[in-house]
C-alpha cells in the first residue's frame, strides 16, 4: 500500500459513531501533525486544524465529518444478548448477520454478530417482511448478563460495523466500511498538506466534524468558532451505476469526477461558489459531476446558515452501498477532488471572496 492508501486504511478501521469520535479525532491530528499551525476543538468535540496562508483572512472552511453510522448497546438481557439503537440512518435489509465490533469503555474490542429469529420457525407471510430493526439483538458468544459485563460491556457502549478494508483486483476501486465520510477527512486533510506546500493566499481550517449523521450538529458547533467567509463540506454521494438504478434515480458513476451538489434536502447551493468551482474544473481540465440528492443533506446545512450566513457548497464522491458494513469508491474520485478545492482555494483572497459574497 502506497501512503496515500495506507492514511485511508487508518481513517476507515477506526471506530467512531456520534459522541464517540475519539479514534478518528486522534487519526486526523496525528495525519496533519507538521502540516497544520495549530489544533482545537469546539464544545461538542470537533477538530478544528488551522493553516495560515499569507494573510490571516479570509477564512477558508473544509469540513469532512467524524462520524460514521453504527449503533449504542442499550441493554443486556439476562441470556447475555445486546440490545441496541441504531446511530445514524439504516435500512434493516443490510444488517442481519453482519458482523460488529463492541468497543468497552476502557477500549476494549468485542466481536459480535446481528441476529434475530431464523426465517424456519416464521410464518410464510412473515418471511417475505423485512425484519423490524427493534425485533434484532447482538450476539457476542456470551452464556449470561454476568459474562457479558465481566467483559466490561454496559449499556451506551458503541458498536460499530466491522470490515477489513480491501483494494480490488483493479486498484482504483476501495472497499471498506465508513467511507461515509472518512473519505471527506481524507479530502480536508490532503487540502491542507498540499496547501501547505504550494500556498495559498488565506487561511485555511480543515475541519473533522462531530455527530453529522445524527442532525450536522458538530459542523454548526466548529463552524461557530471558525466564523469562515467560504465553506466546503466533503461527504459522500450516491453512485448510481449499478444495476437496476437509472439515472433518474442517481446521476453520478464512480470514477467520473467529484459530485457539486447542486441541491440536497439541506440545502440550495450557493450560486457564485458554484460558478467558480465549475469554472475552475473547466480551466484545469478536472472531471467533475451534477448531482442532487432530494431526500439527504452533508455538514453544508449546518454550515451555511451559520452567523450572518455563509458561502457554501458540497463536493462529494460517488459512493455505493453507503450506510452499510461495506461501501465501494474510486480513488481517482478523492484525487480530482483535492486537486479542484486545492485549485479553488487557490483563488480565495479577499477581492474574489468580496464578489462571491456581494455579486451573487
Amino acid at each position: 500500500m502506497d501512503e496515500t492508501v495506507q492514511m485511508l486504511k487508518r481513517l476507515t478501521d477506526a471506530n467512531g459513531i456520534a459522541g464517540n469520535e475519539r479514534a478518528v479525532k486522534r487519526v486526523m491530528e496525528e495525519e496533519l501533525q507538521g502540516v497544520a499551525d495549530t489544533f482545537r476543538s469546539d464544545g461538542l468535540g470537533s477538530l478544528i486544524a488551522v493553516h495560515e496562508g499569507s494573510s490571516s483572512t479570509p477564512r477558508i472552511m473544509v469540513t469532512g465529518h467524524l462520524d460514521e453510522v453504527g449503533f449504542m448497546v442499550t441493554q443486556v438481557t439476562k441470556g447475555g444478548f445486546l440490545k441496541f439503537q441504531t446511530v445514524g440512518g439504516w435500512w434493516s435489509q443490510v444488517m442481519l448477520a453482519q458482523r460488529v465490533t463492541v468497543t468497552t469503555r476502557a477500549g476494549e474490542e468485542v466481536v459480535g454478530v446481528i441476529g434475530s429469529k431464523p426465517p424456519h420457525i416464521l410464518s410464510p407471510a412473515d418471511r417475505k417482511k423485512p425484519a423490524d430493526i427493534k425485533d434484532m439483538f447482538i450476539d457476542v458468544g456470551a452464556a449470561s448478563k454476568e459474562e457479558v459485563e465481566s467483559w466490561g460491556i454496559r449499556p451506551g457502549d458503541m458498536v460499530t460495523p466491522y470490515f477489513e478494508f480491501t483494494v480490488m483486483n483493479n486498484p482504483d476501486y476501495l472497499l471498506a466500511k465508513a467511507w461515509d465520510n472518512r473519505i471527506g477527512l481524507a479530502i480536508a486533510i490532503e487540502v491542507m498538506k498540499r496547501l501547505k506546500k504550494e500556498g495559498h493566499p488565506n487561511t485555511l481550517y480543515s475541519v473533522g466534524a462531530v455527530q453529522e449523521e445524527v442532525g450536522l450538529r458538530g459542523a454548526k458547533t466548529a463552524t461557530a468558532v471558525v466564523q469562515p467567509d467560504i465553506g466546503f463540506a466533503v461527504d459522500v454521494g450516491i453512485a448510481g451505476d449499478t444495476p437496476g438504478v437509472t439515472a433518474q434515480d442517481a446521476m453520478s458513476e464512480m470514477g467520473k469526477g467529484p459530485q457539486i451538489i447542486l441541491y440536497d434536502a439541506s440545502m440550495v447551493s450557493h450560486k457564485g461558489l458554484r460558478e467558480l468551482v465549475v469554472d475552475t474544473a473547466e480551466r484545469y481540465e478536472i472531471p467533475y459531476q451534477f448531482d442532487s440528492i432530494a431526500g439527504g443533506g452533508t455538514d453544508a446545512g449546518s454550515i451555511h446558515l451559520t452567523g450572518e450566513g455563509v458561502p457554501t457548497l458540497a463536493v462529494t464522491i460517488a459512493t455505493r452501498y453507503i450506510h452499510t458494513n461495506a461501501a465501494m469508491l474510486h480513488r481517482k474520485d478523492f484525487e480530482h477532488a483535492v486537486d479542484l478545492l486545492v485549485r479553488v482555494i487557490q483563488q480565495l483572497d479577499e477581492k474574489k471572496v468580496s464578489q462571491i459574497t456581494y455579486e451573487s
